[in-house]
């Protein structure tokens, strides 16, 4: 689960904005706002960018896609999209060229390669007319493909950020939106403020969460159900250790009542049977935690080499093995056996020798 999330957040939120700052003016000296803002902490980096909902039309095909506008030169070091494309790449995306990057999936949808042209609609720039509205479009050249192997590549396109804004009606290089990367995802909410207060009008912000949020809650909750099996697994076990002292107690009954009259506290055999059920315990833990870590980190290897191939052939299983969450479950496991050997233990602890050894 951990590697499925891994894959997500690479492959998903890799070619997505992170966090976006939305400004209702200019930002008239908005390098010096990226220089400021990429010294937070959690940032990454910070880039301009425009964005607008366009309809891509080609000779035998049309389709939707986010167009995302932005500076090549700024992005190759932030986006890993860019270390994904083929057959061309980013630095093909030159001011006035009118040049446009496609997702794979969406490259096959309007069956185009790079040199071919396609006409880009936007619902931004419209301009009313006797007719009616008629969306700003303009033809671009196909400059390269991307393939992130996720869901974007069916509806994401990036062109010039000035290119962008020219098909939008807007003046090209003016930026009134902020692309913010940071270095865990997952803390956009967390950012927002503090990326909100260094201006002293107001912003809007957005992140991930308004678009891909669903998919990585979706996740969020198999990873809870997960935890949930997890725990009744650890649940049963602590439950045969129960069983099993229990069986213990009742056939050392005679011996402990006889260890009792020579003068054995309660708290003694209390603690003999608590200590014999935690090094069981301790014992199977340390065993299953070395052998799951071995099975872990050799995953993929051993599926090779006993021939099965869970994704397809040549695809591997994303295994990420998390320290603090391997902590946490060793912890529990722990709090958990040493409550089971207190019932078999007090079991223990309150046998009476005078009616035990009555019939001896």
């Amino acid at each position: 689960m951990n590697g499925l999330e891994g894959q997500l957040k690479k492959r998903i939120l890799g070619a997505v904005p992170q966090l976006t700052i939305h400004s209702n003016v200019a930002l008239n000296d908005w390098q010096q706002d990226v220089a400021q803002l990429s010294a937070l902490k959690g940032v990454q980096g910070v880039t301009p960018s425009v964005t607008t909902q366009a309809m891509l039309q080609s000779p035998s095909n049309i389709g939707a896609a986010q167009i995302y506008g932005v500076y090549p030169q700024q992005e190759q070091k932030l986006l890993s999209l860019t270390r994904n494309t083929y057959s061309g790449d980013f630095d093909a995306l030159v001011a006035g060229m009118y040049r446009i990057i496609l997702g794979a999936e969406l490259a096959r949808k309007l069956d185009v390669v790079v040199g071919n042209k396609i006409r880009v609609l936007s619902g931004d720039g419209v301009v009313y007319t006797p007719l009616g509205p008629i969306p700003s479009q303009r033809k671009f050249t196909v400059a390269g493909i991307f393939e992130m192997g996720s869901q974007v590549d069916a509806s994401v396109a990036y062109m010039h950020h000035d290119d962008a804004q020219r098909l939008m009606r807007q003046t090209p290089g003016q930026v009134k939106q902020l692309r913010v990367y940071l270095d865990d995802p997952f803390k956009a909410s967390t950012i927002a403020p503090s990326v909100q207060g260094y201006f002293s009008h107001e912003v809007t912000t957005t992140d991930w969460h308004d678009s891909y949020g669903h998919l990585f809650g979706a996740v969020k909750m198999e990873k809870n159900m997960m935890s949930l099996m997890l725990s009744l697994i650890i649940a049963v076990a602590a439950f045969n250790i129960v069983s099993a002292l229990v069986m213990m107690v009742v056939d050392k009954t005679t011996d402990v009542a006889v260890l009792k009259t020579q003068g054995l506290t309660t708290s003694s055999v209390m603690g003999i049977f608590m200590i014999q059920g935690s090094l069981n315990a301790i014992i199977g833990l340390l065993t299953g935690v070395a052998a799951g870590v071995l099975l872990t980190l050799n995953l993929n290897e051993i599926t090779n080499v006993m021939g099965i191939s869970i994704l397809g052939a040549g695809q591997n299983l994303p295994v990420q093995l998390e320290l603090n969450q391997l902590s946490w479950i060793v912890i529990g496991t722990l709090i958990m056996t040493l409550l089971a050997t207190i019932y078999p233990a007090l079991r223990a602890a309150n046998v009476q020798p005078a009616s035990t050894l009555r019939h001896e």
